[in-house]
């Protein structure tokens, strides 16, 4: 079974942390990492904007990224949130083996 790191930028640290928090207790992700201090520069209806954002990288399998994206979407605050998946092409196996089983169904 693949695995994907899912990025998710939220506009606050505390943000990463609730939404990482449910996304591991509902065992959509076997772990979180919360990055404060992200710069992010964006169009958004025909303007540029900028904004302090955090971001959360949740490790998952991969046929669990749809379930975690939808949860991701109820919890997050903004109207199109990024969420996207990046596929793992290597890593140290039991690692990888640690994210797939706490990450089943």
């Amino acid at each position: 079974m693949a695995v994907v790191f899912a990025y998710v930028t939220v506009p606050s640290e505390a943000e990463a942390a609730r939404i990482g928090r449910v996304l591991v207790e509902e065992r959509l992700a076997a772990g979180v990492n919360v990055l404060s201090g992200t710069r992010s520069i964006y169009r958004w209806q025909g303007r540029v904007e900028e904004a302090a954002e955090a971001v959360l990288i949740a490790k998952t399998r991969a046929d669990r990224f749809t379930a975690l994206s939808a949860r991701v979407r109820e919890l997050h605050p903004y109207d199109l949130p990024c969420i996207t998946a990046l596929r793992v092409e290597a890593g140290d196996a039991a690692y990888l083996d640690w994210i797939r089983h706490e990450s089943a169904a």
